[in-house]
């Protein structure tokens, strides 16, 4: 016969001549300080899983709107890279005459550098950190004179500390706009245009996965006409399957060349139209970027917060082992004296 130990510790007692109140729950121990503690740490663990699971939840939603301004972004980029494409094929070798095409001898860069604004997005900061170090001491090493332009706090606030020559400083929200783009895209212009820079280059983050993001670095400006004529493209969508996340990527061809008839004619030079066009294409590509930069970041940091949670309930599954020990050590010392108080009654 099986006996419960509320049933055994009725007998001992019993036996023993106490009397044991029905009000008392002889299911309910009195534990010590350490059963205490860990109870009072599972809770607090347990709060902590549910508040990372709430920001990769956030997360995961902004992820899908950064992805939707990409998507409305892309008919006005293939628009203007399909007539820029015609444009060069009319033009021919005048097109090399463009200022923004024209190589030179570089001797002074311009580094724009594009990190986030907060933490808690895993090794996404850092890694920009380290590219744009590697890449600073490389163009150093050879000689060529660097000034570096900062999007986004974290890596502003480490190059500041250090002293690096910093000349600008642009806030990178979650939420890029045209006009952010442009203020950025204006003021590069303008040192180009002027010769104050030779060259412009751009280190961002390329978003890959969910899971995977890589730190790149890209020639801004000057442009090449071949380049942007076969540049194609990249749409990730962010879905859901079996409950989890996952990305679908699509490849998208470069936009094809919009033909111009022989007898048309410009009202306007059509080296003038694409003097226009390359700003607003450099404009573009600043804001593409921007977007894909704050898709990375938001992607680690989904990332960042399941490895937390993912955690904080294996913590919580130790904890519990943890503190089940200890209740079984309360339960089996009460039991313990209460039989030898029996035992030192009855003798």
């Amino acid at each position: 016969m099986r006996l419960s130990f509320v049933t055994l510790l009725s007998l001992f007692t019993a036996s023993a001549g106490f009397v044991v109140s029905p009000r008392t729950p002889m299911s309910t121990a009195l534990f010590d300080g350490k059963a205490n503690a860990i109870r009072d740490r599972i809770s607090t663990v347990k709060n902590t899983k549910k508040i990372t699971m709430a920001m990769k939840l956030v997360a995961a939603a902004k992820v899908r709107k950064a992805q939707d301004a990409v998507l409305q972004t892309r008919p006005f980029s293939e628009t203007l890279q399909s007539v820029f494409g015609g444009l060069i094929k009319r033009l021919g070798s005048e097109a090399g005459d463009l200022p923004l095409l024209q190589q030179r001898e570089i001797k002074k860069v311009t580094m724009v550098v594009i990190s986030g604004d907060r933490g808690l997005c895993g090794s996404y900061n850092s890694y920009v950190i380290k590219k744009t170090e590697k890449r600073y001491n490389e163009l150093i090493a050879k000689g060529i004179e660097v000034e570096m332009v900062m999007v986004g706090k974290k890596a502003n606030s480490y190059f500041e500390r250090r002293s690096f020559p910093i000349s600008k400083y642009y806030d990178c929200g979650q939420k890029p706009t045209a006009a952010e783009a442009t203020a950025i895209s204006d003021e590069l212009l303008a040192k180009y245009l002027s010769g104050e820079t030779d060259s412009v280059e751009l280190i961002y983050t390329r978003f890959v996965s969910l899971i995977a993001s890589s730190p790149s670095a890209r020639t801004l400006l000057p442009l090449t006409a071949t380049g942007i004529e076969s540049e194609g493209d990249e749409i990730f969508q962010l879905t859901t399957s079996s409950g989890e996340f996952s990305v679908s990527k699509t490849d998208v061809d470069a936009a094809e060349p919009q033909e111009f008839p022989a007898d048309m004619i410009f009202e306007q030079d059509p080296v003038q139209i694409l003097n226009a066009i390359l700003p607003l294409y450099l404009n573009g590509q600043l804001l593409r970027t921007l977007q894909e930069s704050v898709a990375s970041e938001l992607a680690a940091r989904m990332q960042s917060m399941q490895s937390a949670s993912d955690n904080a309930g294996e913590l919580a599954s130790k904890l519990s082992m943890a503190y089940n020990r200890a209740r079984q050590a309360a339960v089996t010392q009460e039991l313990l004296e209460i039989v030898a108080g029996a035992a030192a009654i009855e003798g």
